[in-house]
C-alpha cells in the first residue's frame, strides 16, 4: 500500500533509503510517498509539480510491483494538481524499468536519462508546426526578468545573421516577473522585427526539469551534468523541429551559473551540428545593463536610472498601474535572476 510520508521519522527513513542509492534528499516536494511492505519500507518517491524524483525501491523489492504503485499514485496526486505530463530523470541502467510504466526517453545522457510520460514535448512541437521556417534559424533562450534594452540588443543583433529568430522565453515562474508578463514584454520590445518568433520553452529549457539537484551527490558534478542534459534536449529535439542552426547566448560578466551554462553550450552545441555564438552585452552608464541592474533601479525608485536601461515599451509597463504590486514585491525581492 503507498502513503504519504508525513512523519518526521518516516521521513528520515525515507532519506535513508534515498541517500544509500546514492541520491542526494530534498525538501522541495509536493509530495512524498512509501510503500511499506509489513514494518519495513520498500520504497519511497517524491513529485515536485510535474517531476518525478528520489524514486527509490530497496534491493529485495525491486522484482515486485513497488515502482509502478509509487509511480501510479504519484501521477495520480500529480493529476489533481492539474498536471497532465510527467518526467522523471534517472540512472542508464534504470531507464528500461520506466519504460515499461510507459515513459519515453527524451534525453540520454552517460550519468542520466530523461523521460517522459504523456507525449507532451511531441504535443508542444505540434503546436508550433505553423512557426517552422525554411532557411538558416537561429535561436536565443531568455529569461528577460524583465526585458531590457541589453536583451534587445542581443536579439537585433542574432536577427540579422539568420532568416528566423525564434526566443524561447523560460516558461517556469521562478522570477520576480511573472511569465505572462516577461513573454508579453518580449513581443512588445522586438515587434519591429518581422523574421523574430517569441514562444515560450514549456518544459523544455533551463526548468526544474533540466536542471533538478537532487541527482548526484556531489553538487558541482550535478551542475555540470544538468546544463549538459538541457543543452541535448535543445539540440536533439527542439533544433532539429524548428531548424534550428544556429544559438546565440549575450555574455555574463556576473552570474557565474550563467558563464559555466554558456561554456557548456558553447562545448557541446557545435557537436551536433549548432554554431554557438557569445555576443557582448551593450553598456550604460559605464557598466553592462542587466535585468538586474533595472529591478536595483526599481528597488531603490531610480526611475530615470530605469528609463535608460529598458526600451520604451518596457518602461512604460513598469510606470503603469498594473505594474505597482510588482514595484512593491521588489521591495524584498533578494534573489540575483
Amino acid at each position: 500500500m503507498v502513503t504519504e510520508l508525513l512523519s518526521e521519522s518516516d521521513r528520515i527513513r525515507a532519506r535513508r533509503l534515498i541517500e544509500a542509492a546514492g541520491l542526494r534528499f530534498e525538501d522541495d516536494f509536493d509530495n512524498l510517498l512509501g510503500v511499506f511492505e509489513g514494518r519495513e519500507l520498500a520504497g519511497v518517491g517524491a513529485r515536485a509539480g510535474n517531476l518525478f524524483k528520489m524514486l527509490v525501491v530497496a534491493p529485495e523489492f525491486q522484482d515486485g510491483p513497488t515502482l509502478g504503485a509509487l509511480v501510479t499514485e504519484l501521477m495520480r496526486a500529480g493529476g489533481h494538481a492539474g498536471h497532465d505530463v510527467f518526467f522523471i530523470l534517472t540512472r542508464p541502467q534504470s531507464v528500461y524499468s520506466f519504460q515499461a510504466l510507459n515513459f519515453e526517453p527524451l534525453v540520454h545522457h552517460p550519468q542520466t536519462t530523461l523521460l517522459e510520460f504523456g507525449g507532451g514535448l511531441r504535443r508542444y512541437l505540434n503546436r508550433h508546426a505553423a512557426w517552422v521556417a525554411p532557411g538558416t534559424n537561429g535561436a536565443l533562450v531568455m529569461n528577460c526578468n524583465p526585458f531590457t534594452r541589453g536583451h534587445r540588443f542581443v536579439i537585433e543583433h542574432a536577427a540579422r545573421q539568420v532568416d528566423t529568430l525564434y526566443i524561447f522565453v523560460v516558461r517556469e515562474d521562478r522570477s520576480v516577473f511573472p511569465f505572462a508578463v516577461r513573454k508579453r514584454l518580449v513581443e512588445e520590445g522586438t515587434a519591429h522585427l518581422r523574421n523574430v518568433r517569441v514562444l515560450d520553452s514549456s518544459h523544455y529549457a533551463v526548468s526544474s526539469l533540466t536542471f533538478p539537484a537532487y541527482f548526484l551527490k556531489d553538487a558541482e558534478e550535478a551542475s555540470q551534468v544538468q546544463m549538459e542534459v538541457d543543452a541535448l534536449l535543445f539540440a536533439r529535439k527542439i533544433a532539429p523541429f524548428f531548424a534550428i542552426h544556429k544559438r546565440f547566448v549575450g555574455s555574463e560578466p556576473y552570474c557565474r551559473t550563467t558563464r559555466l551554462y554558456n561554456d557548456t553550450l558553447q562545448r557541446l552545441l557545435p557537436l551536433q551540428g549548432i554554431a554557438v555564438e557569445e555576443i557582448d552585452r551593450v553598456r550604460a552608464a559605464e557598466d553592462a545593463i542587466s535585468a538586474y541592474r533595472v529591478r536595483e533601479a526599481l528597488r531603490n525608485e531610480a526611475y530615470e536610472t530605469v528609463r535608460l536601461l529598458v526600451p520604451d515599451t518596457t518602461y512604460r509597463f513598469l510606470m503603469s498601474d498594473e505594474a505597482q504590486p510588482l514595484r512593491d514585491k521588489l521591495k524584498i525581492y533578494q534573489r540575483r535572476h
